[in-house]
């Protein structure tokens, strides 16, 4: 009988490793292997013959083996248990697997240390255990016939499986509970031996008596996904494997069941499904409110929760408000819209303030509490969970989940909701800062149309006063040629070259504004055809002149009258040369030399009278920011099939604050009280910034680029550092290089060739 009684405990745990798929070995303190089952085997990827009395680090590298004689040695030293030890192997095939190791010390019967003995789980690749288990079964049978011996490793085998395994008799009566079963469920061996365990819940009652019927009559269930409770009463979600064993006979003594708790897993899955869903979803939503009346929707499915919002803080008003919130009604959910509070008070403005998580089991309780969002909305709020949304280094406001509906707030719904915080948050900044970046784009477009109109008015009110300015200047000069006072001369000088300047700001502001109505012409054409022989009587009798009332209409028509360009084929290169030859004598005064280098071009469209105001600007802007000795480089050729033209002067160049504000408003490159009474082409006598302005909006009108690329002259680097204008007097300068190679600015127009 005694016989017959220890060959049943044998059957009875060669069946408990039949499922077991983690590797058991006994080593001596060499770590040579002299024990070992089939799953090692195939865990390491050796034959028995491969592996026995072979040493650990025969199978890892160099470093890995380093550290699996830490591990041995620690464990030899403290004799404590080695649990979670991670190693990399290398299979035979050469394959890499990272492997666990729980181990212990093996001790002779004097209590001397022996040995090691462990378990080694293929943490590479679960789906491999049950191959594993079904490997372990022939080893069992063949290490029972081989020695009793083995009674004593394989139950500290079981003792070391990490899952819950118990045995039930034929009357599904408890008779063994694993330290891991008391683990997981809670209760102890003492508390079920001779019971059955109260762990299925009333909804799994009927699947699992189908599932025990499955098993007597497959022998073996594997894989069987259901619930189970624990003895504090939390439900959790397993995967069960299941097998009868046989004693005596061929009816079956009892069961052996491993449970492994997927609840975590399956909830990580879920979340990352969700994730996936939401992230795969979003960009249907064209509005971010939309994305987040879907994320708020996601958060009530997958919290199980009756509500869930976006709170944002209005940094202004220093106030929360609920920007999307979704409670399953939209009478609910609006009424949560219209609600603000203090940025101070309430969970939300703990979590704000701290920035970390805060979960409120019980609302009733809590002083955190603030219950006048409830009073407001006409909602209760039994428990909720709020975490910071975050950007960058600041917390921009809060998600809120309330009323879980079955259990508690847990750290997986912090761990979930913290992820989609991460998701939410860069979004409602982008949002935030577009929003702002629309309100300016509006206010700019508004102040640019009041400059339009500023513009606009100037050129008109410019006219007139030029004009008559322009005809007293004349009628003065007349009446002072008998006199010939040197003074006189120079102011009338001095007057005709500042109103020489208003005549081209005029013109300047004209191209730029080109486009209005003509409304001055038509006034002055009427009043002077009204006026005509009053006029003309007038001046008769002044002047002399019978013809002046002609001269006087074609002045109008010129100075006032609509002028539409007309766009014309023009050869680049033969004009560039035509307009250097007109432009030459008119900086003859200075002593800059220009070189030319004009190659054959195609034909531009573009008015001739743009194309000349283009090159007479760049011309004239180089020659007033070289000094006398300096050089200026004018350049026409093809890149490809498209014209260029390159204007370089070597002269005092541009700043780099200036470059980057240069064509986007009036601006001048020196200070106006420098050319106040300079002459065109004089040093320095730039400052028209409308001329710059003028040629960016040209481009723009007839499709061309321009691009300018300029350095400041290194011995006069900021703006208010004065060049004396000639190289000669540069206290910097030893030679013309050396002006030549300090600084210099080019202006590039790229136009497209003519289809």
């Amino acid at each position: 009988m005694l016989k017959e009684d220890s060959k049943s405990r044998w059957e009875r745990y060669r069946i408990f490793l039949k499922d077991v798929a983690d590797g058991f070995f006994e080593t001596d303190l060499k770590g040579n292997f002299i024990f070992f089952n089939d799953a090692l085997c195939r865990i390491f990827g050796y034959s028995r013959d491969d592996i026995r009395d072979r040493n650990y680090s025969d199978f890892m590298d160099a470093e890995n083996a380093r550290v699996a004689f830490q591990d041995f040695n620690q464990l030899f030293i403290t004799g404590n248990e080695a649990a979670g030890i991670r190693w990399e192997i290398r299979r035979k095939d050469g394959e890499k697997r990272n492997i666990e190791i729980n181990a212990n010390l093996i001790f002779d019967a004097d209590g001397r240390k022996i040995g090691f003995r462990g378990i080694a789980r293929d943490m590479t690749d679960r789906t491999l255990a049950e191959q594993a288990l079904k490997a372990s079964e022939q080893c069992t049978i063949e290490l029972y016939e081989a020695s009793r011996q083995a009674e004593q490793r394989y139950r500290t085998l079981l003792d070391f499986l990490p899952d819950p395994i118990f045995v039930l008799d034929q009357r599904t009566r408890v008779t063994y509970l694993n330290p891991a079963f008391l683990s997981v469920f809670g209760w102890t061996l003492e508390e079920l031996k001779g019971r059955r365990i109260p762990f299925i819940p009333e909804e799994r009652k009927q699947e699992t008596r189908q599932g025990t019927d499955q098993l007597f009559k497959e022998k073996v269930i594997r894989r069987f996904e259901t619930q189970r409770l624990t003895k504090d009463g939390r439900l959790l979600d397993i995967k069960l494997n299941a097998a009868l064993f046989y004693e005596t006979g061929h009816e079956p003594a009892g069961q052996v069941v491993i449970l492994r708790d997927i609840s975590r897993q399956k909830r990580l899955d879920q979340i990352n499904q969700t994730l996936f869903r939401i992230s795969k979803s979003l960009h249907r939503f064209r509005t971010l409110d939309d994305r987040l009346a879907y994320i708020t929707q996601q958060i009530r499915e997958l919290l199980d929760v009756e509500g869930a919002s976006v709170i944002l803080l209005d940094e202004e008003k220093n106030e929360f408000f609920f920007r999307v919130s979704d409670f399953g009604d939209e009478k609910t959910t609006r009424l949560w819209r219209e609600v603000r509070f203090p940025a101070d008070k309430g969970v939300a403005g703990k979590v704000h303030k701290s920035g970390k998580p805060i979960i409120v089991a019980d609302t009733s309780k809590s002083d955190m509490f603030f219950s006048q969002v409830d009073e407001r909305t006409g909602f209760h709020t039994h428990n909720m969970l709020d975490v910071p949304l975050q950007s960058h280094d600041r917390v921009i406001g809060v998600l809120c989940a309330v009323n879980k509906k079955n259990g508690a707030f847990d750290q997986t719904d912090i761990e979930l909701l913290g992820t989609i915080a991460g998701m939410v948050a860069l979004p409602l900044e982008n949002a935030r800062i577009n929003e702002a970046l629309n309100r300016s784009y509006e206010e700019v477009k508004i102040l640019n149309k009041a400059k339009d109109r500023v513009i606009h008015h100037l050129s008109h009110e410019l006219k007139t006063p030029i004009s008559v300015l322009s005809a007293s200047l004349g009628l003065i000069a007349k009446k002072t040629d008998h006199f010939h006072d040197p003074g006189i001369d120079r102011i009338l000088d001095r007057s005709r070259r500042n109103l020489e300047r208003l005549l081209d700001m005029q013109y300047e502001i004209e191209d730029i504004s080109r486009g209005g109505d003509f409304r001055t012409h038509r006034m002055l054409t009427t009043l002077l055809d009204t006026c005509s022989d009053e006029l003309e009587m007038l001046i008769s009798e002044n002047l002399g002149e019978a013809d002046i009332i002609n001269r006087i209409r074609q002045l109008i028509d010129d100075e006032f009258g609509p002028k539409e360009p007309v766009l014309e084929q023009i050869r680049l290169d033969q004009f560039v040369s035509d307009r250097l030859r007109q432009l030459k004598p008119l900086f003859a005064h200075r002593s800059c030399r220009l070189e030319t280098r004009i190659q054959e071009t195609g034909s531009v469209l573009i008015p001739s009278e743009v194309l000349g105001k283009i090159t007479d600007g760049l011309v004239r802007n180089a020659v007033e920011n070289t000094p006398d000795g300096g050089l200026i480089k004018v350049t026409v050729y093809s890149s490809g099939r498209n014209p260029i033209l390159a204007v370089n002067d070597f002269g005092i160049g541009i700043t780099g604050e200036n470059q980057a504000i240069i064509f986007e408003s009036c601006f001048s490159t020196t200070d106006i009280m420098q050319y106040a009474s300079r002459q065109r082409f004089d040093f320095n006598a730039g400052g028209r910034g409308f001329d710059l302005l003028r040629m960016k909006i040209f481009s723009e009108r007839y499709n061309f680029n321009i691009r300018l690329n300029s350095i400041r002259c290194r011995f006069i680097p900021k703006e208010t550092d004065q060049c004396p204008g000639n190289i000669d007097q540069c206290r910097h300068c030893r030679t013309v290089d050396d002006c030549l190679t300090s600084g210099g600015t080019t202006v590039t127009v790229r136009f497209h060739p003519v289809p």
